[in-house]
């Protein structure tokens, strides 16, 4: 369908800010940027409770943010270990706030938000590293955390998506294999092959809000040198197999230049034998659920996320 006409008067102006003047490509600007477009994410959703609270992970100690539905109290529920995006570079609890009490309160489990470090000051492997070390820590100690036993989540948006993907495929096959630390996998408009060009890249990797030019960026930043964007602890699309892998819910955006590659990840988990379902969301862009104080549609949206992650639950 059409791209959403509030959708193009809202890019058509970012562009014609952008072409004031030379455009600031510094890791800190990347932050700000995302940071000030993330405050489009409305207010606080509310009867959802938060504390953050400190977890030991290799060797430090890393900020968590426990959201909580207010009609759950203390009581042990489902639990979804939450990446936020920002191109592995960008992001933090705060950023992701809004988006992470929006889908509390749609999917009524609690909502996890780990705060891993970024790149450039901290490259590929670190926060993937510290992402998979935390998920096992979280699912052995379930009580402490007030999980639900067999009913512990993953999941992310964009570059968290790709973290929360790759840990399910970690998990697998990894030095110590459990595939039973995660019930499913919730992947909001993932990046799956940095080093693919895809129709839908093509197509939108320009005028679209997230373009080709900042994948590269960060990608720049994330991987040292002498690393290929083709492992599939970066690209996990590019895994020989994905069987066994853990029940998977997918949702991308209609004029996302991800869109392919997240439809093309849903087709191979269901060739390989694993349970995933696939929505694409008409006439919207990258980042859209971070836009719901001015997109109505980003509102609405949630609604099915949070059914769609309560459908991963066993």
């Amino acid at each position: 369908m059409p791209l959403d006409p509030v959708l193009q008067k809202f890019l058509g102006a970012l562009a014609a800010a952008k072409g004031e003047g030379t455009r600031d490509t510094s890791v800190d600007a990347r932050r700000r940027e995302l940071a000030e477009f993330l405050g489009l994410s409305g207010p606080p959703a509310g009867q959802v409770a938060s504390e953050t609270v400190r977890i030991g992970v290799a060797g430090v100690e890393r900020a968590l943010r426990v959201y909580t539905p207010e009609a759950l109290g203390t009581d042990d529920a489902p639990a979804l270990l939450f990446f936020h995006g920002g191109g592995l570079v960008a992001g933090d609890l705060d950023t992701h706030d809004g988006i992470c009490r929006a889908l509390c309160r749609a999917s009524g489990i609690r909502i996890l938000s780990f705060d891993y470090p970024l790149a450039p000051e901290a490259r590929f492997p670190q926060a993937l590293e510290e992402c998979v070390q935390t998920a096992v820590a979280l699912a052995r100690d379930a009580r402490r955390w007030r999980i639900q036993e067999g009913a512990f989540l993953v999941g992310g948006d964009s570059a968290g998506a790709n973290l929360a993907a790759v840990l399910c495929q970690e998990l697998r096959v990894g030095p110590a294999p459990t595939p039973d630390v995660i019930a499913g996998q919730f992947l909001l408009c993932p990046i799956l092959d940095y080093a693919g060009m895809s129709a839908s890249k093509r197509s939108f990797g320009k005028g679209y809000l997230l373009d080709q030019e900042t994948l590269d960026h960060d990608l720049r930043h994330y991987l040292p040198q002498g690393i290929d964007a083709s492992d599939p602890r970066i690209s996990p699309l590019r895994a020989p197999s994905l069987e066994g892998l853990a029940t998977a819910c997918i949702h991308t955006a209609e004029y996302d230049p991800l869109r392919d590659e997240g439809n093309a990840y849903a087709e191979r988990l269901r060739d390989a034998g694993v349970r995933a379902t696939y929505y694409c969301h008409p006439g919207m862009v990258h980042l859209f659920y971070g836009m719901a104080a001015i997109l109505p549609y980003a509102r609405q949206a949630f609604a099915r996320m949070g059914e769609d992650i309560r459908g991963l639950l066993p």
